[in-house]
């Protein structure tokens, strides 16, 4: 019996339950999922009664309810430490630490422009040349981390191993597939390594099986969802 529960969103949609849900699978332990289907018309209330903030992801430990993928991300990373959800040389650690969060507050164009999508192909649809400046940042950052760490780091994420900075980026590197975009070879290669991964595909194979249908325009800006 676990007591752990991470109550998630839409698997297609949900962008920010997808990133502590891969970062509680690298631990490898049990845990619960409650899903909550978003833009229905009891969506709102259902996720309150979780947290007061409205949206999901929302993790409960015990008596323990923490919210935000990145602050869920960091006390499974404390909870887990062996886990190594956090590369272990400090100045690589930093780094990671430091993109995490500029995923968590940044790149609004590109998710506007570019909304989460797993499982469908909008390369026709896309409109990536109008954030050709964020996608550009997120190729630097790709490329940054591969060859300062990921390199040698035994593995092909973005310090070698799995960590938190990979579970961060991998709604990106689902938009990045979605919307046919490959900005360089590193950022290809880092793209197959995360879909190709057993914890993604899982999720993937998951989102396929939903019958749910969010509609949006991929001419104008997606609505904002109670996901975070």
């Amino acid at each position: 019996m676990t007591d752990l529960t991470l109550v998630i969103g839409n698997r297609n949609y949900s962008s920010w339950s997808l990133r502590p849900w891969l970062a509680l699978k690298k631990t490898g332990r049990p845990f619960r999922e409650e899903q909550i289907l978003l833009r229905q018309a009891n969506t709102r209330d259902s996720i309150l009664r979780h947290s007061g903030a409205g949206r999901v992801p929302v993790l409960h430990h015990g008596a323990i309810t923490v919210w935000e993928s990145l602050a869920i991300c960091e006390y499974v990373a404390e909870l887990f430490p062996d886990a190594g959800l956090w590369p272990a040389d400090p100045a690589a650690r930093a780094h990671a630490r430091a993109i995490s969060t500029e995923m968590h507050s940044g790149f609004g164009l590109l998710r506007d422009n570019m909304p989460m999508d797993l499982i469908r192909d909008r390369s026709a649809a896309s409109r990536a040349h109008l954030v050709q400046d964020e996608i550009a940042r997120v190729a630097a950052i790709w490329g940054e981390a591969r060859q300062r760490w990921g390199a040698t780091g035994g593995g092909p994420f973005l310090y070698g191993a799995f960590t938190n900075a990979d579970a961060m980026y991998a709604p990106m590197v689902s938009r990045f597939r979605t919307y046919g975009v490959a900005p360089d070879d590193t950022s290809a290669r880092y793209v197959e390594a995360v879909t190709s991964s057993a914890a993604f595909k899982e999720w993937e194979a998951a989102a396929r099986q939903e019958s749910a249908v969010i509609e949006f325009d991929v001419f104008s800006p997606a609505p904002q969802s109670m996901a975070r």
